[in-house]
């Protein structure tokens, strides 16, 4: 019971079209240091998200087109997970992967040209310490590389400004039809800043900003703990990732307001907490899941120069976020088992990021695993249906989908 439990809560890792919101791709298998004797883990998945909007008329209008066109750009991912028996107590794993990504970009009307893509890598190294035959701990460091790099077009930039231009000259409109005196310091401020914008908005010269952000590596750690019955093929554990803090050199561009600047960006990917269980519920059966948290309301990316002429961030996400997993699986035979898996995230409201214009998610994913002596293969697929969401210019993402397929193959020796 115990092994069958264990091999179909690694399958359904395998299959996992998106981990804990924000821009998570992978988790750590960190079940992997409960297999039995040592273990070589190799991991392949790849996803097909499906994410468009519909734009505001006034958006449809300026762009020509009425819907943003998929701007979810598909992936894969490798991993490799090594587990090595030093003793009845002490064992190590290692772990890599990619943890974090985007590729968005927008190819269809008014936000035509604007991208963003952030790429990474992870190594970590973990010690698990068997206490008794029922409770253990374990800890280590990860370690995490990331680059990012931000487009945003021309006429995203010109309209914006323009908006605010006309912002400003109503201001101060306001101002003399409350009949404060032209001379009043508000009143030129506002004018003065009136013409300074809309001169921009009209410039011939390109609006386009572009920010690189070059490759950053930073530590964070993992500890943990987990309680047994073996009898019964029950585990729960609980995992705590710190967050890392990146701090990317940055270059940033945008022609028509003279920004050519190099400069320190800090971005934190957040910390977070899973809760692991499994258990068995009758002789072949077995049920496991997964409840996480994760501070995804600490991340934004706000490169100097953008902040300093815009007074915002280029993007963020607002809300923590939580998802559960819950799934059932079942040995049918000595050599074959499989599972079936759903999952859940709340949709929050409030404004959507457009690097990941989505609010919640529900998802199903089935899965096998054949074994031959040392050797198990393990294989699924997931369909989630994304939460709708709006961003913050009233662009509406809806009935939007992603499907994966991912396998591995572990060895034990």
């Amino acid at each position: 019971m115990k092994k069958t439990l264990l091999s179909a809560g690694a399958l359904a890792m395998t299959a996992a079209v998106a981990q804990a919101g924000g821009i998570e791709r992978a988790a750590n298998n960190y079940g992997l240091l409960f297999a039995d004797g040592d273990q070589i883990e190799l991991s392949f998945s790849s996803v097909s998200p499906e994410v468009s909007g519909d734009y505001t008329p006034t958006l449809a209008t300026l762009g020509g087109q009425a819907s943003t066109g998929n701007m979810a750009g598909g992936y894969s991912q490798i991993g490799f997970g090594y587990k090595n028996e030093f003793n009845d107590k002490l064992s190590f794993g290692l772990f890599v992967n990619q943890p974090y990504g985007a590729d968005a970009l927008y190819s269809g009307g008014f936000y035509n040209g604007l991208r963003a893509v952030w790429e990474s890598q992870q190594l970590a190294a973990i010690l698990k310490y068997q206490a008794t035959d029922r409770v253990s701990v374990y800890g280590g460091f990860r370690y995490v590389r990331s680059t990012a790099d931000i487009t945003i077009p021309d006429q995203m930039i010109r309209a914006s400004t323009a908006r605010n231009a006309a912002a400003a000259g109503n201001a101060a409109a306001a101002l003399l039809g409350a009949g404060v005196p032209a001379t009043d310091a508000r009143v030129i401020g506002y004018q003065t800043l009136a013409a300074q914008l809309g001169a921009v908005a009209a410039s011939p010269t390109s609006l386009q900003y572009d920010a690189t952000g070059d490759q950053s590596g930073e530590w964070g750690y993992v500890v943990g703990a987990a309680y047994e019955i073996p009898d019964i093929a029950l585990r729960v554990a609980l995992t705590y990732e710190s967050a890392i803090t990146h701090s990317f050199d940055t270059t940033e561009t945008l022609p028509g307001f003279g920004l050519n600047l190099n400069s320190s960006t800090e971005i934190e990917m957040p910390q977070s907490v899973a809760l692991d269980f499994q258990s068995g519920i009758a002789k072949g059966t077995l049920v496991f899941g997964q409840i996480k948290w994760t501070e995804w309301s600490v991340w934004e990316v706000r490169p100097a120069g953008y902040d300093g002429i815009t007074g915002t961030d280029v993007t963020s996400f607002d809300n923590d976020v939580v998802t559960w997993k819950l799934g059932v699986g079942r040995q049918f035979s000595d050599n074959f088992s499989g599972f079936a898996q759903i999952g859940f995230e709340k949709s929050n409201g409030g404004i959507a990021s457009r690097l990941s214009p989505t609010d919640g998610r529900k998802s199903l994913g089935i899965g096998g695993q054949y074994t031959q002596d040392n050797v198990k293969i393990r294989f699924g697929a997931e369909y989630v249906v994304v939460g709708d969401a709006t961003d913050a210019s009233g662009v509406q993402f809806s009935d939007n989908n992603a499907f994966g397929v991912g396998m591995s193959v572990s060895f034990g020796f």
